[in-house]
């Protein structure tokens, strides 16, 4: 019975996600049209850089780890501070991930960029 209460927690987590997105998006659109020099005054030195084709790619990777707590394996039965014990959910470690990517085309200015990663 715990597990779907973990569940919809994490859920509940992972929705509340979606707006880091939109809002990493509004905050890097007005890069775009810009020059390099531009991208690196605001995101600072790139993680790594690659040419090819006539376009300049330079992506920027965040990571951070996160500690999902565990829950207990004891419960109390109406109040009662005696209950069962048994099994609990031990702590998660996860790694979040962000890899931003722009696209310098051949006029030096940024036509796009990717977002992929959970931390997004």
């Amino acid at each position: 019975m715990r597990h779907p209460i973990l569940l919809f927690g994490l859920i509940a987590v992972l929705a509340g996600c979606g707006n880091d997105i939109a809002e990493r998006e509004a905050r890097l659109r007005p890069l775009v049209g810009q020059n390099e020099k531009a991208v690196i005054e605001a995101m600072g030195v790139p993680s790594r850089s690659y040419e090819t084709g006539g376009s300049r790619y330079l992506a920027y990777v965040e990571r951070r780890v996160e500690v999902v707590p565990g829950m207990s394996g004891c419960g109390g039965f109406g109040g009662w501070p005696y209950g069962f014990c048994g099994g609990g959910i031990p702590p998660q470690v996860v790694e979040r991930r962000c890899e931003t990517t722009f696209e310098i085309g051949a006029d030096g200015l940024v036509r796009t960029f990717t977002l992929r990663g959970n931390a997004c």
